[in-house]
């Protein structure tokens, strides 16, 4: 059984064979495991660089592994298998899961456009809540958070923060990995030949690695698990060499005594060298973000029966084989291939290759997923997103911010030569998003599972403390690589910012400048509008009311189409949209005026389905909104501000009973859907529908076989005079800026270019 059909089995039966689990659990090894299963790589190296020295005791080694052990044991066993894990949002998981799971239990989230309607989605609702949460801490801090936007706005910056570390981690973790790994050549190679052949080696795979982005890890994926099998067999059974055949008493040095005789004797140096050995746990935040593909049960499998014993054995290897080996040189002094017998560097040198390759694949292809959810929810810039898969959601691409990248990857390895240095830039980078993880995972533990605040106080002092111990380790080291995550965060966070700011402020300009019906009909008479034969699809962010847009477009030219639809295309912070609850479809004024509204929802990891297919299901779900004789006005002398206040849920064409088969669609249309993508529809003769649906439906009918006209917003925006200019600088340069030079929505682009018409606009906020 494949992957693909492991997730439908999953998504669809919700109990999933011992057979798929067991499958899920050894492809999740490629998917998931190969960032954190290349960390013995380094870890030694870059703790033993610090001035901690070492005795013929071996007091030193001994702690360094007693640390890397229980680290091991903590954070990526105790707090993300066990506890973080279980915190998904509907199979979904990452930083921006956290977020969207307290965005929907304590509407905390400020996108502009959500509605009462959104909460309904299946996906949305809270089943866990009860009349006894609502009574607890739960509900007085949540209300405390519903209440004040300043919390509001700190909370989506922490989660944005937590997001540009996991960029960071994307830029520095490919650089770190297949540097350690080609590192092995110092061993086989002369000096003087290792120098000019180690930086420009690690720079012609990374570039290697990055240019096979685009193919996407669905056509090489099947090899990752294999490739990392053979590596965490291969450095196991070295450990295990290495303890048998060296010193078979390493094994006592897993008690936590050593840990506090290691901080007691080295003292500012051992508290130093925790910058080093938090490299040991980098990874841990892939098992959390790949939920998307995998369910917890196998994500539990391979960490425990498999990964996390294959690291405790390298470690305990590498440790024992450094306890009788005083007298390497200091340059090769505490490095992986040192632990290595000789007559096996040059095979597992080329293995650990492979595996920091697939290691960095994942965090690659990790960090394309975040940034497109950012982009779903208005955080980031839109980009263009190239779905690498049919069949595996989470699998995409995006050009620019993959030679991005690339570039910031390069730049890093020939910048810094170094595995100290690249290690204590990761080590930041790896440790913020782990703070950032345990800030949203107290919150909740209180808001979304509605347990004792005890608990969720415990939780985050408990691994808080121990990340902020790791974390002050890294600071420290600021001037010595761990700037750049720090000036890579500062830079993504501001464009998010804006990005952010601006899309509120256009927002709030329409909600402000939108119209009524009522002008629209009073307008009638004085203006003398005509009907154009055909559909217009006028794109709005509104959810409601006539877009300024519009208004701008009749008052200079008195005509739209016979059939007029409103149609808006949203994101809700959840990860899927069902199709049967696809669309929102309302009337718009009296039903003789053929003006619908439609509201279209997407989930942040749904595929916007191209403009032929997109027509089609929008046509079909107002002809089911029609023939349901669902809300609307029926006459003229209903009061227009009420009608198509009800909006109803209209599925799309793929779900329960097609609407071409309802409406009677031809073979012959058939014929011609398949061959362009066109539908012919042949009004049914049903008593059960009445005249005036009948009528409604032939006008929506013969609109769609003339054709239909998309109207697109241009708009503009420059801040008004006597603002601040912080406000100027935000609006006029940064944000208008961003949008020059970002990718048109989906809908924009989907829009076939000889059926649409700009509209511009200067908005003034």
């Amino acid at each position: 059984m494949d992957l693909e059909r492991g997730i439908l089995q999953n998504s669809s039966k919700g109990k999933e064979s011992w057979k798929t689990v067991l499958t899920l659990a050894y492809q999740s090894l490629g998917v998931v495991y190969g960032e954190i299963s290349t960390s013995p790589l380094y870890v030694y190296r870059n703790t033993f660089a610090e001035d901690i020295g070492h005795s013929e005791t071996n007091e030193e080694i001994y702690g360094v592994l007693s640390l890397v052990f229980w680290t091991l044991t903590l954070v990526p066993l105790v707090k993300y298998v066990f506890i973080v894990l279980r915190a998904d949002d509907n199979g979904e998981g990452g930083t921006f899961a956290l977020y969207s799971l307290l965005c929907r239990h304590a509407k905390v989230g400020l996108l502009p456009n959500c509605q009462l309607a959104d909460e309904e989605l299946s996906e949305y609702k809270n089943h866990s809540c009860g009349v006894a949460a609502e009574r607890s801490l739960a509900s007085s801090l949540k209300t405390l958070l519903e209440r004040h936007k300043v919390l509001q706005r700190i909370l989506l910056v922490l989660a944005l923060l937590g997001t540009c570390m996991v960029i960071g981690v994307g830029v520095l973790k490919p650089a770190i990995s297949v540097f350690s790994a080609v590192s092995g050549l110092e061993l086989s190679m002369s000096k003087e030949h290792h120098r000019y052949v180690e930086v420009p080696g690690a720079c012609i795979i990374l570039i290697g690695l990055f240019a096979l982005q685009r193919y996407g890890t669905n056509r090489v994926g099947f090899l990752f698990a294999p490739i990392v099998c053979v590596w965490l067999f291969c450095i196991s059974a070295i450990g295990l060499y290495n303890i048998f055949y060296w010193n078979p008493h390493v094994y006592k040095a897993l008690s936590p005594y050593y840990v506090f005789q290691f901080l007691k004797k080295t003292r500012r140096g051992g508290w130093m060298a925790l910058g080093g050995i938090l490299l040991c746990i980098t990874g841990s935040e892939a098992m959390f973000a790949g939920l998307g593909h995998f369910s917890q049960l196998s994500i539990k499998i391979a960490f425990t029966s498999l990964v996390y014993p294959s690291l405790v054995l390298a470690y305990m290897g590498q440790a024992a084989y450094f306890s009788r080996h005083h007298d390497v040189e200091q340059e090769y002094h505490f490095g992986f291939y040192v632990s290595v017998p000789e007559k096996l560097r040059w095979p597992v040198l080329v293995i650990a290759i492979l595996a920091a390759v697939v290691g960095s694949q994942s965090i690659i292809t990790g960090t394309f997923s975040i940034i497109r959810q950012c982009s779903a929810l208005s955080c980031f810039p839109r980009v263009k997103v190239v779905h690498t898969s049919s069949k595996i959601h989470g699998q995409v691409y995006i050009p620019e911010i993959n030679w991005l990248l690339m570039l910031l990857c390069l730049a890093v390895t020939i910048g810094f030569r170094d595995t100290k240095l690249m290690g204590n830039a990761s080590g930041l980078a790896v440790v913020s998003v782990m703070l950032v993880t345990s800030c949203l995972m107290s919150l909740v533990i209180v808001i979304c599972w509605h347990k004792n605040v005890v608990l969720a106080v415990g939780f985050v002092l408990f691994f808080g403390s121990i990340e902020a111990l790791f974390f002050s380790a890294s600071v420290m080291k600021f001037f010595e690589g761990a700037w750049v995550p720090v000036a890579l965060a500062f830079v993504f966070l501001s464009v998010m910012c804006v990005w952010h700011y601006g899309t509120l402020k256009k927002y709030e300009f329409d909600v402000q400048n939108k119209v009524s019906i009522s002008w629209l009909l009073s307008l009638g008479p004085s203006l003398g509008f005509a009907r154009v034969r055909g559909i217009g699809l006028v794109h709005t962010e509104l959810v409601s009311g006539i877009p300024a847009i519009f208004s701008h477009f009749v008052t200079n030219l008195p005509a739209f189409h016979q059939v007029l639809v409103f149609l808006c295309i949203k994101h809700v912070p959840v990860p899927h949209v069902k199709p049967e609850e696809r669309f929102l479809v309302g009337r718009v004024g009296p039903r003789d005026f053929r003006i619908y509204r439609c509201i279209v929802r997407y989930g942040y990891h749904d595929v916007h389905k191209d403009d032929n297919e997109f027509e089609k299901d929008l046509v079909c779900s107002i002809a089911k909104f029609i023939q349901a004789g669902s809300g609307g006005c029926n006459s003229s002398n209903d009061d227009p501000e009420k009608c198509g206040g009800n909006m109803t849920v209209v599925g799309s064409c793929s779900t329960s009973h097609p609407v071409d088969a309802e409406l009677g669609e031809s073979s012959e249309s058939e014929r011609v859907m398949k061959a362009k993508k066109r539908v012919r529809f042949i009004v049914p003769e049903s008593p059960k529908i009445d005249t005036g649906a009948m009528e409604e439906l032939k006008e929506l009918m013969e609109a769609r076989e003339v054709g239909v006209a998309y109207i697109l917003g241009q708009s503009y925006m420059r801040v008004k005079p006597g603002s601040s200019m912080l406000k100027k600088l935000v609006i006029n340069f940064g944000y208008e800026f961003l949008r020059k030079n970002s990718r048109e929505p989906s809908s924009v682009l989907s829009a076939p270019h000889a059926s649409s018409l700009e509209v511009g606009m200067m908005y003034h906020v």
